[in-house]
């Protein structure tokens, strides 16, 4: 009996399901076929068949990840500061979904840096991450919650203390608990104002 088109669908699924759980669980380093084949409890040969190389299981994975994080839920926090806010918040690991991502995010750095194409599409990615955090600082300054001046600068400066407080909060878990991560948040937030 020929196999189906949602047949197909539903075992890429599976294997969507299968290549997340083996991120999730081993590191973007850890991401082979044979882990993915053993999450999936298939073969590596049936793998084969969407993956024929290593390097198109990392695309793919990158690609889930791409998805994944794109259609995750948003805060909505209204405007200026409170948007700014809120979109800092998302980026961080504050519940275990959050912290899977970022730790997939993360591990994935190197093999990003050790592939030009992979590199060339992080660095796009950061650059539309820089520019969506421009658009909501101008707002701020617009309705006068931050002071005027580059919003560019004030995104890119925020963007890199989120990330480094998400690499922070990656390896010690323990001295960056949610609620802390929030707070230092709160406290960096607070010296874009005080010069207000």
């Amino acid at each position: 009996m020929p196999r189906t088109k949602g047949d197909h669908e539903a075992r890429r699924r599976d294997v969507s399901a299968a290549v997340w759980q083996v991120m999730a669980t081993r590191g973007f380093a850890g991401l082979t076929l044979r882990a993915v084949a053993a999450e999936l409890g298939a073969t590596t040969g049936l793998l084969t068949h969407y993956f024929p190389t290593k390097h198109t299981l990392v695309e793919y994975a990158l690609d889930l990840l791409e998805q994944r994080t794109v259609s995750r839920p948003r805060r909505h926090a209204g405007a200026g500061l409170a948007a700014l806010r809120a979109a800092l918040l998302d980026i961080l690991p504050l519940t275990p979904e959050a912290t899977d991502s970022n730790r997939i995010w993360v591990s994935s750095w190197d093999a990003a840096l050790s592939d030009p194409d992979l590199s060339t599409g992080y660095a796009r990615k950061y650059a539309q991450s820089r520019d969506r955090l421009s658009e909501l600082v101008a707002a701020a300054q617009e309705l006068g919650e931050l002071p005027p001046g580059d919003p560019v600068r004030v995104a890119t400066g925020a963007q890199s203390f989120i990330l480094g407080l998400v690499v922070q909060a990656l390896f010690d878990p323990a001295a960056f608990p949610p609620q802390r991560q929030v707070k230092l948040l709160d406290g960096y937030l607070a010296t874009l104002t005080a010069s207000h």
